[in-house]
């Protein structure tokens, strides 16, 4: 996958670093721990402020964090805005990470900032093959 041009990240780095310094939200270390373990899963990922939550896109957005949750966060992994049929994509989830939500969407949960670390191999592998199917 080809890296995004180091401008473009430096720009949506600090697009969504003044984002969180602005965030009231009791899970705000968790999901400063899934913005670091999503970005370092692959250089290609770029993040962005999109929906109104931190997301995440190679070519086109594939991740967006959940932060509605009042039981910690979540990141919901997705095939672009628009809803299409579920593709074949053989998502290799040995941890059970994932939780459909419809035939294209799926939302991996964490109680805490601890639920972060401790998944942080099972969550890298889950991004670099979803990324692999956008």
């Amino acid at each position: 996958m080809a890296r995004a041009p180091a401008r473009l990240k430096l720009q949506s780095v600090a697009e969504v670093d003044a984002f969180m310094a602005q965030l009231a939200h009791p899970h705000k270390p968790a999901i400063e721990a899934i913005r670091q373990v999503v970005r370092g899963a692959d250089p290609a990922i770029v993040e962005a402020i999109k929906w109104n939550a931190p997301s995440f896109r190679t070519t086109g957005y594939f991740a967006t964090t959940h932060l509605r949750a009042q039981q910690g966060v979540g990141l919901i992994f997705h095939f672009g805005a628009k809803v299409r049929e579920r593709p074949d994509v053989g998502i290799d989830d040995p941890e059970g990470l994932l939780t459909w939500l419809s035939k294209d969407r799926a939302m991996v949960s964490f109680a805490d900032v601890d639920a972060v670390r401790t998944r942080k191999s099972a969550l890298e592998h889950i991004v670099r093959q979803w990324i692999r199917h956008c």
